[in-house]
């Protein structure tokens, strides 16, 4: 017969909301997600892109987009809201650092990345 297990509580308690003092992190809202994934779904329908990432820093949220999984981010989508008032709080870097664009408006800024149409 099979035992049950007894699963006692340790009693630690995970804070999910920042407590005074500590720096929230930034974040993509939704439509920006929703722009973001729509935009690598085309990628991957054009088999260019394998995998992304989505990171979440005090300062920055970063959205990368790896064209192998084991590599580094073939372009990565940075949202800096410091940079909103003066270059816009998004900009699109390639694999070296190299900013493609920058600017106010998420959809204008992924236009870069629109795979490239192939002649048949």
């Amino acid at each position: 017969m099979a035992e049950q297990q007894e699963f006692k509580s340790t009693g630690t308690v995970t804070a999910l909301v920042p407590r005074k003092g500590q720096v929230e992190n930034t974040a993509f809202t939704r439509l920006e997600l929703n722009i973001l994934l729509q935009a690598y779904g085309l990628g991957v329908a054009a088999g260019e892109w394998r995998d992304y990432a989505i990171d979440f820093l005090s300062d920055a949220a970063i959205f990368s987009i790896f064209r192998f999984s084991a590599d580094r981010p073939h372009y990565t989508i940075e949202k800096r809201p410091q940079l909103a008032q003066r270059q816009g709080a998004y900009a699109v870097r390639d694999q070296r650092g190299s900013v493609l664009r920058r600017g106010h408006d998420l959809e204008r800024v992924l236009f870069c990345l629109r795979p490239a149409r192939r002649l048949k």
